[in-house]
Protein backbone atom coordinates (compact mmCIF):
# COMPACT_ATOMS: atom_id res chain seq x y z
CA UNK A 1 0.00 0.00 0.00
CA UNK A 2 1.34 3.41 -0.93
CA UNK A 3 2.02 6.19 1.59
CA UNK A 4 -0.12 9.29 1.33
CA UNK A 5 0.93 12.91 1.48
CA UNK A 6 -0.45 15.09 4.27
CA UNK A 7 -3.04 16.63 1.91
CA UNK A 8 -4.08 13.19 0.63
CA UNK A 9 -4.44 11.93 4.20
CA UNK A 10 -6.66 14.90 5.10
CA UNK A 11 -8.96 14.13 2.18
CA UNK A 12 -9.02 10.43 3.10
CA UNK A 13 -9.89 11.33 6.70
CA UNK A 14 -12.85 13.30 5.34
CA UNK A 15 -13.95 10.41 3.10
CA UNK A 16 -13.62 7.89 5.95
CA UNK A 17 -15.80 10.16 8.05
CA UNK A 18 -18.39 10.79 5.34
CA UNK A 19 -18.32 7.26 3.79
CA UNK A 20 -19.53 8.67 0.42
CA UNK A 21 -19.33 12.26 -0.72
CA UNK A 22 -18.93 14.67 -3.59
CA UNK A 23 -16.02 17.14 -3.65
CA UNK A 24 -18.11 19.93 -2.13
CA UNK A 25 -19.06 17.75 0.87
CA UNK A 26 -15.44 16.73 1.39
CA UNK A 27 -14.43 20.39 1.53
CA UNK A 28 -16.99 21.12 4.26
CA UNK A 29 -15.28 18.72 6.72
CA UNK A 30 -11.70 19.75 5.93
CA UNK A 31 -9.93 22.04 8.41
CA UNK A 32 -9.51 25.78 7.87
CA UNK A 33 -8.25 27.28 5.68
CA UNK A 34 -10.45 25.36 3.25
CA UNK A 35 -8.64 24.34 0.06
CA UNK A 36 -10.03 25.31 -3.33
CA UNK A 37 -12.52 23.02 -5.07
CA UNK A 38 -10.03 22.27 -7.88
CA UNK A 39 -7.33 21.35 -5.35
CA UNK A 40 -9.56 18.81 -3.59
CA UNK A 41 -10.79 17.46 -6.91
CA UNK A 42 -7.18 16.94 -8.04
CA UNK A 43 -6.24 15.22 -4.76
CA UNK A 44 -9.22 12.88 -5.09
CA UNK A 45 -8.17 11.96 -8.63
CA UNK A 46 -4.65 11.22 -7.33
CA UNK A 47 -6.17 9.05 -4.58
CA UNK A 48 -8.18 7.28 -7.25
CA UNK A 49 -5.04 6.58 -9.30
CA UNK A 50 -3.34 5.21 -6.16
CA UNK A 51 -6.26 2.83 -5.58
CA UNK A 52 -7.54 4.49 -2.41
CA UNK A 53 -10.77 5.95 -3.81
CA UNK A 54 -13.40 5.09 -6.41
CA UNK A 55 -16.58 6.81 -7.51
CA UNK A 56 -20.14 6.35 -8.66
CA UNK A 57 -21.60 8.59 -11.31
CA UNK A 58 -24.47 10.71 -9.98
CA UNK A 59 -26.06 13.04 -12.51
CA UNK A 60 -23.29 15.22 -13.91
CA UNK A 61 -21.05 14.64 -10.89
CA UNK A 62 -19.32 11.91 -8.95
CA UNK A 63 -19.81 10.49 -5.49
CA UNK A 64 -16.47 9.30 -4.10
CA UNK A 65 -15.92 6.56 -1.55
CA UNK A 66 -12.86 4.95 0.05
CA UNK A 67 -11.59 1.60 -1.19
CA UNK A 68 -9.03 1.36 1.61
CA UNK A 69 -10.33 1.29 5.17
CA UNK A 70 -9.02 3.64 7.82
CA UNK A 71 -7.94 0.76 10.07
CA UNK A 72 -5.98 -0.96 7.28
CA UNK A 73 -4.19 2.28 6.38
CA UNK A 74 -3.52 3.13 10.04
CA UNK A 75 -2.06 -0.32 10.66
CA UNK A 76 0.21 -0.07 7.63
CA UNK A 77 1.35 3.44 8.63
CA UNK A 78 2.15 2.42 12.20
CA UNK A 79 4.06 -0.64 11.03
CA UNK A 80 6.08 1.57 8.68
CA UNK A 81 6.77 4.02 11.53
CA UNK A 82 7.95 1.19 13.80
CA UNK A 83 10.13 -0.28 11.04
CA UNK A 84 11.66 3.03 9.91
CA UNK A 85 12.25 4.74 13.27
CA UNK A 86 12.36 1.97 15.87
CA UNK A 87 14.10 -0.87 13.97
CA UNK A 88 10.90 -2.89 13.96
CA UNK A 89 10.62 -2.87 17.76
CA UNK A 90 7.21 -1.96 19.14
CA UNK A 91 8.79 -1.98 22.61
CA UNK A 92 11.28 0.70 21.53
CA UNK A 93 8.45 2.82 20.13
CA UNK A 94 6.41 2.58 23.35
CA UNK A 95 9.51 3.35 25.44
CA UNK A 96 10.17 6.40 23.28
CA UNK A 97 6.63 7.73 23.74
CA UNK A 98 6.69 7.03 27.48
CA UNK A 99 9.99 8.87 27.87
CA UNK A 100 9.28 11.82 25.56
CA UNK A 101 5.60 12.38 26.38
CA UNK A 102 5.53 11.86 30.15
CA UNK A 103 3.14 8.92 29.98
CA UNK A 104 2.21 7.97 33.55
CA UNK A 105 1.77 4.53 35.11
CA UNK A 106 -2.03 4.78 34.98
CA UNK A 107 -1.92 5.15 31.17
CA UNK A 108 0.38 2.13 30.92
CA UNK A 109 -2.01 0.07 33.08
CA UNK A 110 -4.95 1.00 30.82
CA UNK A 111 -2.92 0.00 27.74
CA UNK A 112 -1.98 -3.33 29.32
CA UNK A 113 -5.63 -4.01 30.14
CA UNK A 114 -6.56 -3.33 26.50
CA UNK A 115 -3.77 -5.60 25.25
CA UNK A 116 -4.84 -8.41 27.58
CA UNK A 117 -8.49 -8.02 26.51
CA UNK A 118 -7.54 -8.39 22.84
CA UNK A 119 -5.40 -11.52 23.28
Amino acid sequence: MKQLTKAEEEVMQALWQLKKANVKSVITVLPEPKPAYNTVSTIIRILESKGFVDYEKQGKGHIYFPLVGKEAYSNQSINKLVDNYFQGSFKSMVSFFVEKNNVDAKDIEVLLEEINKNK
